[in-house]
C-alpha cells in the first residue's frame, strides 16, 4: 500500500510518517499533498487557545473522549514551544492524553512552534489537511498559548475555543480588541475558582458592546475540565455554532478566505525565495550602500523590484 492511499485509509504510522516529512519540508511531501487535497474539507477544526495554564490539554483530553462516546474519529495537534536555544520542544501534552493514545480512533501529534510567533508552525496548517483527508471527523488544535499575539488560530480553525480561567488577569485580557475577535467561543474553565461569575459577566459585557444585535454573540460557557464538568453542554455549543455558520454560509467565507490568505502565503514566499536566490550579491551590494548612508532602503528594495520586472 503507498503513503498516499495508506493516509486516506487513516493508517497512523502513514499519518505520523507523512507529518514528519511535512516537519522536514521534504519535497515528497509537497507532491503527496497536492494528491490528497481533493479529499480534504470535511473535518470540523477547533482551536482551543488561552493562556498557559488555563486548561487547555485538560479541556481537549475530556472533549475528544465525548466526541469519541458519539463514534467520531478525532485529530488531535498539540502544540508546544520550541526552544529558540536547542530547537527543542517539550511536547508534554502527549503525556496528559495518554489513554487517548491508546484509541484506535485518535490521533496525537505533538508539535514544535519552531519559532512562529502566531502561535502555530506552518506545519501545522498542512498537518491538519493530512488528518483531515485520513478521515477525521474532528481536529483539535491545541495551541501554546503565548498571549496576544497568538491570532493564527483563527486563520486555520473553523471554530475558537477561548480558554480563560478567573484570578489570571483575564479580566482585563477579555477587554482587548485582539482577543475577543479571536473567540467563536468563550470558555472560563477552572470555573469553581472565585471570580468566574463576576469574569463570565465582563466578558458578556465586553461582547455585548463588541457585536451588533444581528450577529451571533460568541456563547459563554464554564466548564472544570478535570471533573468533565459543562463539557457535554461545550459540546453542544460547538454544535449549534457549526450549524449556525454553514447555514448562513459564514464557514464557507472564513474557509474562502483561508485558501486565499494560503495561496498568497505560497506565492510571498516563492517569489522571496526567487528574489533572494537571484539578486543576492546585488542585496549584499545594496546593504553595503545602505549601510554606508548612500542609498536608502526603499530606494534599495524599489531598484531589485524593478530589475525583476525587466
Amino acid at each position: 500500500m503507498d503513503t498516499i492511499e495508506a493516509v486516506l485509509n487513516g493508517n497512523k504510522r502513514s499519518i505520523a510518517k507523512l507529518i514528519t516529512l511535512i516537519e522536514e519540508k521534504s519535497h515528497d511531501a509537497k507532491e503527496i499533498l497536492k494528491k490528497i487535497y481533493t479529499h480534504t474539507g470535511k473535518a470540523r477544526i477547533i482551536g482551543i487557545t488561552g493562556a498557559p495554564g488555563s486548561g487547555k490539554s485538560s479541556l481537549v483530553d475530556k472533549l475528544a473522549k465525548i466526541l469519541r462516546s458519539k463514534n467520531k474519529k478525532i485529530g488531535i495537534i498539540a502544540v508546544d514551544p520550541t526552544s529558540p536555544f536547542t530547537g527543542g520542544a517539550i511536547l508534554g501534552d502527549r503525556i496528559r492524553m495518554q489513554d487517548l493514545a491508546l484509541d484506535e480512533g485518535v490521533f496525537i501529534r505533538s508539535m514544535g512552534t519552531r519559532g512562529a510567533l502566531g502561535g502555530l508552525s506552518k506545519a501545522c496548517y498542512d498537518a491538519a489537511k493530512v488528518l483531515d483527508a485520513s478521515g477525521m471527523d474532528y481536529i483539535l488544535i491545541e495551541t501554546v498559548g503565548v498571549g496576544q499575539s497568538e491570532i493564527d488560530i483563527a486563520k486555520l480553525a473553523d471554530i475558537v475555543l477561548l480558554v480563560m480561567v478567573p484570578g489570571m488577569g483575564d479580566d482585563v485580557q477579555a477587554i482587548k480588541a485582539g482577543i475577543m475577535e479571536i473567540g467563536d467561543i468563550f470558555v472560563i474553565n477552572k470555573s469553581d475558582k472565585d471570580g468566574a461569575d463576576r469574569l463570565v459577566t465582563e466578558i458578556e459585557t465586553a461582547l455585548g458592546l463588541c457585536f451588533e444585535k444581528k450577529e451571533l454573540k460568541p456563547p459563554v460557557i464554564k466548564t472544570i475540565a478535570t471533573e468533565g464538568y459543562g463539557i457535554e453542554e461545550l459540546v453542544e455549543t460547538i454544535d449549534v455554532l457549526w450549524e449556525y455558520l454553514t447555514k448562513k454560509d459564514y464557514l464557507k467565507i472564513k474557509r474562502t478566505n483561508r485558501i486565499r490568505q494560503e495561496i498568497i502565503g505560497l506565492l510571498t514566499e516563492s517569489v522571496l525565495n526567487n528574489i533572494m536566490t537571484t539578486y543576492s550579491e546585488k542585496i549584499e551590494f545594496l546593504v553595503e550602500k545602505a549601510v554606508k548612508r548612500q542609498i536608502d532602503p526603499y530606494s534599495a528594495a524599489e531598484i531589485i523590484i524593478k530589475e525583476k520586472s525587466l
